[in-house]
């Protein structure tokens, strides 16, 4: 086989960005992880540790879900934040094992707008929170779970 300057290059190339890649990837990903957040076991020290403590509920926060969750495996929410300035959005489940489940950052103006499906134990309330101008605000919807889930 006969490999040409061109095609030993593209390889390289190749190799070397899978490399650096697999080598730094993890902890590129893990860097912005709020470990005590998503490990936290109540939902008034999870909202604390992530930052979103002493929110005020807004309207201007619209939060899209299903009333009666059928199965609690697969609850799909969508919520968008109407604040200006909004930075970080989190879905917060009042009852669930860990009741941060997701958060969200937006930078360079991005909408802040989320589609998404969680895991829901049981009943309960889920929480939108976000911060926009140095401010935390919430929303929440109540949310029946006949079955399923990540506890049932």
């Amino acid at each position: 086989m006969n490999v040409t300057r061109r095609t030993f290059l593209i390889h390289s190339a190749s190799i070397a960005s899978a490399t650096a890649m697999l080598t730094f990837a993890p902890f590129v990903l893990a860097d912005g992880w709020n470990r005590q957040a998503f490990t936290d076991k109540v939902l008034n020290d999870a909202m604390k540790d992530a930052g979103y403590d002493n929110a005020v509920k807004s309207t201007d926060i619209l939060l899209k879900t299903q009333d009666i969750a059928e199965n609690g495996a697969v609850v799909p929410i969508e919520a968008t934040s109407n604040i200006p300035g909004t930075t970080s959005l989190a879905i917060f489940i009042d009852n669930n094992p860990n009741p941060l489940i997701a958060e969200f950052s937006f930078m360079n103006g991005a909408e802040p707008f989320i589609v998404t499906r969680v895991k829901m134990a049981k009943t309960s309330l889920v929480r939108i929170a976000v911060k926009a101008g140095g401010k935390t605000y919430f929303t929440g919807k109540s949310v029946k779970v006949t079955s399923g889930g990540c506890g049932g």
